[in-house]
């Protein structure tokens, strides 16, 4: 079995829940780490309980021979360029999203990534969580039948208490609600629903108070997506909210319900629908990255990489089709009404 030797491109908070995800498993090992602020390889390397290398340059580290796979968690705005960077010099990659800001960078990013034929990871962790792990299951054995209805819900209200607000707030460095976090709940949702969208539409709102009239975009948006089975999906992003963080799961199948971490099913006992059944898992509940199932996707990666194939849930596809609803959400905002995915992406 090969070890991969990572390079961590970013020094912040998701770096620091990278490197003992990565490190933690038995596919790879963080050896380098690259940030623009001066950092010691003495204080790091005893920090995180192995040896590494610093770098103050991007191109210095993908030079490096040694150095087989990156882990971007640089500020959103640096994303596509350091990943297509990465691609070009014929490293793996695995990035924190969002993966770009706009739709031409994206599909840059796409191009990159294909034409230099390395595997990919985006940071949709939550995937490889034991709720939706369970939620897929239950789904693929048809216990709630077929959905009709599905919202999944992020509300984490995200003040100045996160050292990100400093910079989060703009459309420049962060774009929208959908792109700073609720975009894990979007992905979640694509996850419960295996069908094409016939078109999304998408309202935004700002909380009155202080604190959060620093946002240049809609900190709150509710999007409606119309699948063309006539499924229909709903999917909130609230980082302006007083409140504990809240992953909000509610499906509805024509053979049962889940909510949250219970569900009901005709195919178990038709009166269970007067009583929910009980799962196992406890639901995401978090915002702290430290928190979050990495190890378990960063192996998955990693297995995948050394069986030569693409790893599941987060590859490159679901990483840009996902990223393509975000950006129609976000132009149905701005326009008031209702895109196809097909008008975003022939828009200019």
């Amino acid at each position: 079995m090969k070890k991969y030797n990572v390079g961590v491109v970013g020094y912040g908070w998701a770096a620091e829940a990278h490197i003992p995800a990565i490190n933690a498993g038995p596919w790879a090992q963080v050896t380098a780490i690259c940030s623009s602020r001066p950092l010691e390889a003495r204080e790091l390397s005893a920090k995180h309980g192995c040896p590494l290398k610093v770098y103050r340059d991007l191109a210095t580290l993908l030079a490096d021979p040694e150095i087989h796979a990156v882990s971007i968690c640089s500020y959103h705005k640096q994303h596509p360029e350091q990943v297509i960077a990465a691609a070009r010099a014929g490293k793996h990659i695995i990035v924190e999203k969002p993966l770009a800001l706009s739709l031409p960078d994206l599909h840059a990013v796409e191009q990159a990534v294909t034409q230099a034929g390395v595997r990919f990871c985006l940071c949709f962790e939550l995937r490889f969580s034991a709720q939706f792990r369970a939620i897929r299951s239950l789904l693929d054995r048809g216990m709630l039948g077929q959905l009709h209805y599905a919202e999944v819900d992020y509300y984490h209200g995200i003040g100045p208490w996160y050292r990100e607000y400093e910079w989060c707030t703009t459309r420049a460095d962060c774009g929208s609600s959908l792109l700073e976090a609720g975009c894990h709940a979007l992905d979640a949702l694509l996850l419960c629903i295996d069908d094409e969208i016939e078109e999304v539409f998408t309202c935004g709102s700002q909380s009155s108070h202080a604190t959060y009239q620093r946002y240049e975009y809609p900190p709150t948006t509710v999007t409606v997506l119309k699948f063309k089975s006539g499924t229909v999906g709903k999917c909130a992003s609230v980082i302006d909210c007083w409140q504990p963080y809240y992953f909000h799961t509610h499906l509805v199948g024509s053979e049962g319900s889940l909510l949250d971490n219970k569900f009901t099913s005709n195919l178990i006992d038709v009166s269970s629908r007067q009583a929910w059944n009980q799962l196992s898992y406890q639901p995401v509940d978090s915002g702290d990255v430290r928190d979050h199932p990495y190890q378990t996707q960063f192996d998955a990666f990693f297995e995948a990489l050394n069986a030569g194939r693409d790893m599941p849930l987060t590859a490159l596809p679901q990483a840009v089709r996902t990223h393509e609803v975000i950006f129609a959400a976000m132009r149905s905002e701005q326009l008031r009404q209702p895109v196809t995915l097909e008008e975003v992406r022939s828009a200019p």
